[in-house]
């Protein structure tokens, strides 16, 4: 599970962010958080077909929120699926699922309809279990509850401390979960991601009331139900070291090497950094190597696949050198959003005022309110509305067309209310200096 980075100073207490003294180093340590441990013991991997119903069952005759993650093989495996599924729910105790063996998984969505999902980090397992027929109708997550709340950083094991008072295991969070059998030792990490997820919610849904944050937390966990990863567009250009290449016909190498690379990734099933590494085909493209023993001396050029797929990498480049030059990529594609502000000032210098402005409003508002200027508004959506206002410089009118703009983006209903005074005098204030 991701933490956000703790923008605190080095010498500030990571669960109570007070700031120590030299005084605080004659003060005896505290003791470690006692670990965490299963409650109920280890429960046996449903892998089987009745397996699943049984846990059906229990899950459905219990009541109240049902605690849930899934383990993925990120780094290993091409794909996104669930490797394995955690639940736990008060009186049906912990249950995992091995969604692997299955034939279906409708059962155990029909066991949850209606009740409310408890995830940590929503974004990360939505999607593998939406691939497997598994969808919630609400959800609460614990991840969004700590930024709302503040918490400088809001990994499940630093909440667990920070909030409950125990320490989580975290040595099997980047396993193969692909692995069969997987080894008790993981299965007990699985299933404490779990275990602590319900009292959490708890804890953080008071917190919420107490913070008058709890509509914002529920607009939120609303929208993520809607929630869709982001489609990457010429994700090729992600790699690593690409940004050194010079030349269009350099950069088109470097395109067919990795939608070769990618193509054989996924007929596989395995990441793509373990056929060939980023570095080896940024030399590749720049050696620009024109048979298969040129490629395997040119230095840099290594990887597992390396060898084995050198026919597929000399034809790629092949065809590159063969292309006209207005078929190959540019360096920087025009997008469909604002330049970036860095040129404002010379391109727009009202709209430079207008975005420096909003932005200072926004991280005193982010301040005043104790949560990430991130999750007060969106990057993007303060880019897109600082570039392109609405026309209207009535006051009332403006700040109507703005919270109309904000939600055309995706702006929560909380998020337009507590910001639209603040980007309003930005937009004014800009095109009276």
């Amino acid at each position: 599970m991701p933490d956000t980075p703790d923008t605190s100073r080095t010498e500030a207490d990571p669960g109570t962010g007070r700031e120590t003294t030299d005084l605080d180093a004659t003060e005896p340590e505290a003791a470690p958080a006692p670990l965490l441990e299963l409650r109920d013991g280890l429960p046996e991997v449903v892998d089987t077909d009745a397996g699943l119903l049984e846990a059906c069952e229990a899950l459905a005759a219990a009541s109240g929120p049902v605690a849930i993650d899934a383990e993925r093989a990120s780094g290993y495996r091409y794909s996104n699926r669930a490797y394995l599924i955690q639940l736990r729910r008060e009186g049906a105790g912990t249950w995992l699922v091995d969604p692997i063996e299955m034939t279906t998984l409708a059962p155990l969505q029909e066991a949850l309809d209606g009740s409310e999902w408890i995830l940590h980090a929503a974004t990360q397992d939505l999607p593998c279990l939406r691939d497997v027929g598994l969808t919630p109708t609400s959800l609460f997550d614990t991840e969004l509850a700590g930024r709302l709340l503040g918490y400088p950083r809001v990994g499940l094991a630093t909440l667990v401390e920070t909030v409950l008072g125990q320490r989580m295991r975290k040595e099997h969070s980047a396993a193969d979960w692909s692995t069969r059998p997987l080894p008790e030792s993981w299965l007990e990490y699985a299933a404490l991601d779990v275990e602590v997820l319900l009292e959490l919610r708890e804890h953080m849904v008071t917190e919420l009331e107490k913070a008058g944050k709890a509509e914002w937390a529920r607009q939120e966990f609303d929208h993520l139900l809607g929630f869709e990863p982001a489609v990457r567009v010429d994700a090729w250009r992600r790699t690593s070291g690409v940004h050194r290449l010079r030349g269009r016909r350099a950069l088109g190498a470097a395109k067919a090497m990795w939608e070769a690379r990618d193509a054989i990734a996924a007929e596989r099933d395995v990441t793509p950094g373990r056929i060939l590494p980023d570095s080896a085909i940024v030399v590749a493209a720049t050696v620009m190597p024109t048979d298969r023993r040129a490629l395997l001396s040119t230095q840099g050029f290594h990887g597992r696949g390396a060898s084995r797929y050198a026919s597929t990498w000399v034809e790629a480049l092949q065809r590159v050198r063969e292309m006209d030059e207005d078929e190959l990529p540019t360096r920087a594609p025009r997008g469909d959003g604002p330049p970036h502000p860095r040129t404002w000032a010379d391109r727009e210098p009202v709209a430079d005022r207008r975005f420096k402005s909003a932005r200072e409003s926004m991280l005193n508002l982010a301040e005043e309110h104790q949560l990430p200027v991130e999750n007060l508004l969106t990057p993007d959506f303060l880019r897109r509305l600082m570039w392109a206002p609405p026309a209207t410089r009535e006051p009332a009118e403006l700040a109507e067309a703005v919270r109309a703009q904000l939600a055309s983006y995706g702006a929560r209903p909380w998020q337009a209310e507590l910001v639209t005074g603040a980007l309003v005098g930005a937009i004014l204030g800009a095109e009276r200096e």
